[in-house]
């Protein structure tokens, strides 16, 4: 339902610290209506041109916070992110994305907001792997985009 709105068409750009291009980074939005309390979302299934991101290149920037990794945002048991506000996923990987277009699958991870499921108190220990449908939420099935990076460094 909110799939064409995960993520920002024009957002995939590269990360750049100190002049080196240390990765890069999309737009997205939450999923759910309702936004989610940050420690229910778990990261993300993330593939670009047949390249597997998993959690652990991810972080993670919301709230004017600066990136977070997910064991930090675990935690954030009180920061809410709201269903209108735009985050950004960085993920690590030395020298980014070449310029030009890149197909990007995708499919957010967050645990049920609302409700019980039986397989709450296990995915809060230790979350589902994004990618494998559990946990996605309003998002299940992965989502493919085509996403252009029009500049190979951004400053």
């Amino acid at each position: 339902m909110f799939d064409n709105y995960l993520v920002r068409a024009d957002s995939l750009r590269n990360d750049v610290v100190d002049g080196e291009v240390v990765g890069f980074q999309l737009a997205v939005r939450i999923a759910n209506y309702r936004g989610v309390y940050l420690s229910l979302h778990t990261g993300y299934f993330l593939e670009v041109d047949g390249v597997l991101y998993p959690r652990e290149a991810q972080t993670f920037e919301v709230n004017g916070k600066p990136p977070r990794d997910f064991d930090e945002i675990r935690n954030a048991v009180h920061e809410h992110w709201d269903y209108d506000d735009e985050a950004i996923l960085h993920i690590c990987a030395p020298g980014g994305l070449a310029a030009g277009e890149h197909v990007v699958r995708f499919q957010q991870c967050v645990i049920a907001a609302y409700g019980y499921l039986p397989t709450d108190e296990e995915w809060v220990k230790a979350p589902p792997t994004p990618g494998t449908g559990a946990g996605s939420d309003k998002t299940p099935h992965i989502v493919t985009y085509t996403l252009t990076l029009n500049e190979t460094a951004e400053a």
